[in-house]
């Protein structure tokens, strides 16, 4: 039976456990009592239309692109470690969200739903963008998707004519001094084999 948390807000931050729970898995513990548990929360406490939000208004209904990526990450680990039904079917679920909205539109209106999605960053950290979505639709096993081929062609776009990808910007919310967080624009490895990876899925 999948846990169901319930919060003062009435929202938790889907970000935070979807991270921990792809760490974990990538650290060989998909079979630990704590790391199962963060899977049964996250499927527990999913929003119906397929993603999380820790949105604290009251009247928030839409999920959050920032706080549903790393979920589909941390649940796409898990599948692939255990082969859990439950998880696989909220997964699907998840990449259905993104899908609808071509990854960074409005599925009402079309238009671009924040334009900080369409830049390539790295690290993501709990961050939204269309490449790290394209990324982990990839890995829950969602890609190739004709609704997923319009934020493709951007990221071939974006290819440099060496063949790498750089970075556009850094997420300015977090910490200049981060050791892993790099230039604010360069070529990244990690952003090159993750698209590299993505491409050869998308089509």
């Amino acid at each position: 039976m999948a846990v169901r948390r319930e919060s003062p807000t009435g929202s938790w931050c889907g970000s935070q456990e979807g991270n921990a729970l792809a760490v974990g898995v990538r650290l060989g513990l998909s079979g630990d009592d704590r790391v199962q548990a963060l899977a049964r929360s996250l499927i527990g406490w999913q929003w119906p239309q397929g993603g999380w939000n820790c949105d604290r208004r009251p009247e928030t209904s839409h999920p959050s692109f920032h706080e549903s990526i790393t979920p589909l990450w941390g649940l796409a680990e898990y599948i692939a470690a255990t082969g859990d039904r439950e998880a696989r079917d909220a997964a699907r679920k998840t990449s259905e969200f993104f899908l609808e909205h071509r990854l960074f539109r409005s599925h009402t209106t079309g238009d671009v739903g924040d334009v900080r999605w369409l830049d390539l960053h790295w690290p993501p950290y709990w961050a939204y963008d269309f490449a790290w979505g394209l990324t982990v639709l990839k890995r829950a096993g969602a890609l190739p998707d004709s609704r997923a081929d319009e934020a493709a062609t951007l990221l071939r776009e974006k290819q440099a004519h060496d063949g790498r990808w750089s970075t556009d910007r850094r997420w300015t919310n977090f910490s200049a001094r981060d050791p892993i967080a790099g230039p604010s624009r360069g070529p990244s490895e990690l952003l090159t084999l993750n698209a590299l990876r993505v491409l050869r899925s998308a089509t």
